[in-house]
């Protein structure tokens, strides 16, 4: 009886997942199919009419993003922000994460609680300062500035999250391997590192995701030859709300890297969320 419980239980579990991962995937797969018809077909019906005429769908579309100058070099200011933002606040934060956790150093509990105490700064407050100050050394309006603006708001939290990951890793392992005559780096390189791969990998992925679908920053410190596909998608529907042929697969595209990344990185994040549970 109780197994029988637990199998229906379990039925029941992998049934609701089912259905949240249907509710989930509709949008995409519906801004996919509205990616692939024409502009006369998506006037006189909604998306889900390709499922009964597939003669709708074509790549006719994606030819005319590729040809559309403003779409593709929205796209690549996108890659050229987002992966150097992601890359630098990892690297940075997992240096100064090992640094706070295991070296002792003049003042370094205060430089730490300064560090927490810049996660409850909004990004709101920053934006008009930051930008008069990037007119002045003469970055703002470039990729430079934004992939600025994007590391030194994320590092607060980053270091945050790798310093109290870190700081649970066994003091004898560390200590057996200084008594082995491993330099700081060494240690940082060949042990923290791969130990720390899951809270690594969970804070690369939320950094990508965040700069890779950020508007506001991108809104003011970008120009129009600088601007990410965030922007130019907002900007193509202000200009021509008609333009779907060009709106649909410029979204899906936008949409899609992300939830690329997330599965291809999904083993490490999980690891990752449950690294503290296990503790």
């Amino acid at each position: 009886m109780n197994a029988l419980r637990r199998g229906l239980g379990n039925s029941l579990v992998q049934a609701f997942l089912v259905v949240v991962g249907l509710v989930w995937v509709t949008p995409l797969a519906g801004l996919f199919l509205s990616s692939l018809r024409s502009a006369q077909d998506t006037a006189k019906g909604g998306w889900w009419t390709a499922l009964t005429s597939p003669s709708q769908l074509s790549f006719d579309n994606y030819s005319a993003l590729l040809g559309n100058a403003g779409m593709t070099r929205a796209f690549w200011n996108t890659v050229l922000i987002s992966v150097p933002a992601t890359v630098l606040v990892v690297v940075i934060a997992a240096l100064a994460g090992y640094a706070f956790a295991w070296l002792e150093f003049p003042f370094r509990d205060a430089i730490f609680l300064v560090v927490v105490a810049l996660l409850v700064v909004p990004v709101q407050v920053g934006l008009l300062p930051v930008a008069k100050l990037f007119g002045e050394l003469g970055l703002f309006g470039t990729i430079p500035g934004v992939v600025l603006f994007h590391v030194s708001y994320g590092l607060p939290f980053a270091i945050f999250l790798l310093r109290n990951y870190f700081a649970e890793m066994p003091k004898e392992m560390l200590e057996a391997a200084r008594m082995d005559g491993g330099s700081e780096w060494r240690i940082f390189t060949r042990l923290v590192l791969p130990v720390g791969r899951p809270a690594i990998a969970s804070l690369a992925i939320f950094q990508f995701l965040w700069v890779w679908n950020d508007m506001l920053v991108a809104l003011l410190f970008a120009d129009s030859s600088s601007q990410p596909l965030t922007v130019e998608l907002q900007s193509q529907i202000r200009q021509f709300g008609s333009n779907i042929d060009v709106l649909a697969p410029g979204a899906f595209l936008s949409l899609v890297v992300p939830v690329v990344v997330f599965f291809a990185f999904q083993r490490h994040f999980v690891q990752g969320v449950m690294a503290g549970s296990v503790k």
